[in-house]
């Protein structure tokens, strides 16, 4: 119940992460813990509303939450070599705990 865990995934993909939940579940590991948050800072509308203003353009809502899964610090080798058998690789982002105010973009590295 409170064994040591690993986190072997941390990134903002569902898809990804939605793949290897299936692939660890199949292969019956067990102790696996997944879930997602959302991180950034939701910026205040203009009529104090709480919404961010960012989901509501052309295609929808966007997806920021960053998803997570750790498994026991026991089965982190079994847990990894079961990935790279189904073709799937782990990971941990390196700017997630950056605020999105705070992040480079594109432009930044062309207009220091």
């Amino acid at each position: 119940m409170f064994e040591k865990r690993v986190e072997i995934f941390k990134k903002r993909d569902r898809e990804t992460w939605l793949a290897i939940r299936a692939a660890l579940k199949e292969s019956g590991l067990r102790g696996v813990r997944a879930g997602h948050y959302l991180q950034d800072v939701v910026m205040a509308g203009g009529c104090g509303a709480k919404l961010d203003p960012r989901d509501f353009g052309a295609k929808g809502k966007i997806d920021r939450e960053i998803y997570w899964v750790r498994v026991l610090a026991d089965d982190e080798e079994r847990a990894r070599e079961i990935l790279r058998k189904n073709g799937l690789v782990a990971g941990i982002g390196d700017d997630l705990m950056v605020d999105a105010a705070l992040r480079k973009s594109a432009v930044d590295k062309y207009y220091p």
